[in-house]
């Protein structure tokens, strides 16, 4: 009897399933619909890997389609590939037979890798088509990409196969030394605006030799790459002031991924790292970002001067100094996963219209954080002979934006003149802003400097901000980090006050 029930129930199915339409296809008739008419991926380095792009493919009819083909206009000779609805086709480039059912849609996911050699000599962009169907039902969709030379510096390959490496901290890790007779790229200690330069693994700086950047110098590190300036090694950026919005004569350190994806994303490289007993470095006119520690100060040799620099997103610090003495003028931190300035072990600091803001989201990082001492040294304390902010901004989400580690083993100087913080209420007796003259000075308490777009790293100021015209003339620096002259009294922070554009 089970038999029987078993054998009527696949006979119903059966009946059903030979009745149903909707598991034929028509051919396709050209009437696709897609989401662009035009893919463009965006800017990538020759023979580095695009992000992945995405083209929606829509049937609008009330019929189940086939179509016949689906492919790169180059073929299998295209450097672009695809898959289509999970499927890889032949290579990616050709896929016979695509169905797609009535009132439904496909994803198309677009990548690509190519030379400089294979761009227009023109405009170096690399361009094909997908095309769906062919003669009278032929329909297009562009693909456009970007391609850009640049200098390659990567670690070389040994005789016995193993990847070249460097010391850094006592473990060897993948890198190599700046060659200033390199047979292909000449002197690698000179970086120029020529072409911008694509590192991997850690570049490092030799003994007793300087590397030096140039104004309009453009660096991208790879992942879990760097700069290493070596001991009585030597660091020279020498970027200018820029009259337009390209930057042209900052030098900038950024990540390889070019696409506006990851234009904000933090952790994208490592760090520039001076080791303890590199010596005379100078930067003038950086901008640094999606860094995991932007500049990382290993107690160098002597006197470091920063100015007019700018350093964004970092996952960790944006400048992290150990028992270092630096002179920092119109220096703009933001976003950073611990804390933007963070100077610990001691050493000497000064700093004058700086703007230390920290929007990260987590609540318990710091603008500025200063310490004299450090976990795992011998001894664990070191000097704080000096740390003075002069007419600066120390702002930023958190409710406490400024910090200190004291420890009473050695010593600790810090005064704030004139500057604009952000710290709640305390009855702690290292952060009464008020009373304790001989740390605090003209001190703006919770005040918003009103910057102009912080989420987009935009901390200039305008006339409404607190910040405006609170400055004491005495500390100021003449021009801003833009070289606009200041007025005086004058603003705090890197930016003179100017009239805002509508956002």
């Amino acid at each position: 009897m089970r038999q029987y029930f078993i054998l009527f129930i696949f006979g119903i199915i059966l009946a059903f399933s030979s009745c149903r339409t909707d598991f034929e296809t028509v051919a396709s008739y050209g009437n696709l619909k897609f989401s662009k008419d035009t893919v463009y991926l965006d800017t990538v380095f020759k023979n580095i890997g695009s992000s992945t792009y995405q083209l929606k493919v829509y049937n609008r009819s009330k019929k189940d389609i086939s179509i016949p083909v689906i492919q790169l206009k180059k073929g299998l000779n295209s450097k672009y590939r695809m898959t289509v609805d999970g499927m890889n086709g032949n290579n990616g480039k050709i896929f016979k037979d695509v169905t797609l059912l009535a009132k439904d849609s496909l994803y198309i996911f677009i990548e690509t890798t190519a030379d400089i050699t294979d761009a227009d000599p023109t405009d170096f962009l690399y361009t094909d088509e997908i095309q769906f169907d062919s003669g009278a039902n032929l329909q297009q969709v562009a693909l456009v990409t970007l391609i850009q030379d640049a200098v390659f510096l990567f670690p070389k390959q040994n005789a016995d196969g193993t990847k070249e490496k460097i010391k850094i901290d006592g473990k060897d890790v993948d890198g190599f030394y700046l060659n200033e007779s390199d047979p292909e790229n000449g002197n690698e200690l000179i970086f120029t605006k020529q072409k911008p330069y694509v590192i991997y693994g850690y570049a490092g700086v030799p003994e007793n030799k300087t590397v030096t950047f140039q104004a309009g110098t453009r660096v991208h590190f790879h992942a879990k790459s760097g700069l290493y300036v070596g001991d009585k090694a030597s660091l020279q950026i020498n970027g200018a002031v820029s009259t337009t919005n390209k930057l042209e004569n900052e030098v900038i350190f950024e990540g390889d991924r070019l696409e506006s994806l990851y234009s904000d994303i933090p952790g994208q490289w490592k760090s520039v790292i001076f080791s303890n007993g590199s010596a005379n470095h100078s930067i003038n006119h950086l901008t640094l970002k999606n860094a995991i520690t932007g500049l990382d100060f290993q107690n160098p040799f002597n006197t470091v001067e920063i100015k007019n620099t700018q350093i964004y997103n970092c996952a960790e610090y944006g400048i992290l100094a150990q028992n270092t003495h630096i002179i920092g003028e119109n220096i703009v931190i933001n976003y950073a996963g611990i804390a933007s300035l963070s100077c610990v072990y001691g050493g000497n600091y000064n700093f004058a219209h700086c703007t230390f803001n920290n929007s990260w989201s987590n609540s318990s990082n710091f603008a500025v954080n200063l310490s004299n001492s450090l976990a795992g040294k011998t001894p664990e304390t070191n000097p704080l002979t000096n740390a003075t902010f002069n007419n600066c901004i120390i702002y930023g989400s958190s409710t406490n934006e400024f910090n200190l580690n004291k420890s009473t083993n050695a010593a600790f100087v810090y005064q704030l003149n004139n500057c604009l913080l952000k710290f709640g209420s305390s009855t702690n007796p290292n952060y009464q802003f008020k009373t304790d003259t001989e740390h605090y000075n003209q001190i703006i308490l919770n005040e918003n400097p009103k910057y102009y777009n912080v989420s987009k790293n935009q901390l200039n100021i305008d006339k409404t901000s607190a910040a405006f015209a609170k400055g004491n003339p005495a500390y100021i620096i003449p021009q801003d980090i833009l070289g606009i002259t200041r007025t005086s009294p004058p603003d705090l922070g890197a930016y003179q006050s100017k009239d805002f554009p509508s956002k």
